[in-house]
């Protein structure tokens, strides 16, 4: 008995500290309050206004990998507008700058994560630095 509340000790003591364990970089979008948190290595970086999915398009919601980063891309499906820092992690979803900076902090994309250039800039070179492998893309509601 003793021994299987050491277990149930250590497991618990484990859970609630994920961060301890994670090495690398996340990025967790929630789109309710259009923010994103950004930790490395388990611990808080920085905090920045988002625009995700207005109406009409959707996010993917979910735990992804980036699998392709791109300083400066240009949509093929919308005229060719500008993405500055793309971090592409399903399909043609990518986090990335955009210069409609006035609507960050509200739905405003077409699905994709717009973030501010500089700071677009700054989680390109995180990822770069820290890998797509140790990189995790979190969106929540």
């Amino acid at each position: 008995m003793r021994r299987f509340l050491v277990l149930i000790a250590i497991l618990s003591a484990s859970l609630s500290l994920p961060s301890v364990a994670f090495a690398g970089v996340l990025a967790q979008i929630d789109l309710s309050s259009q923010r994103m948190q950004v930790y490395v290595n388990g611990k808080p970086k920085y905090t920045w206004k988002v625009s995700t999915a207005r109406s009409g398009y959707r996010t993917p919601i979910g735990t992804y990998k980036p699998y392709n980063l791109v300083r400066f891309h240009r949509s093929t499906i919308y005229n060719g507008s500008p993405m500055p820092h793309s971090i592409f992690f399903k399909g043609g979803y990518a986090i990335h700058g955009s210069y409609e900076t006035k609507h960050l902090g509200r739905p405003a994309s077409h699905g994709c994560v717009r973030l501010h250039p500089s700071n677009a800039a700054r989680l390109y070179a995180l990822v770069q630095k820290y890998g797509k492998g140790n990189t995790t893309i979190r969106i929540i509601r």
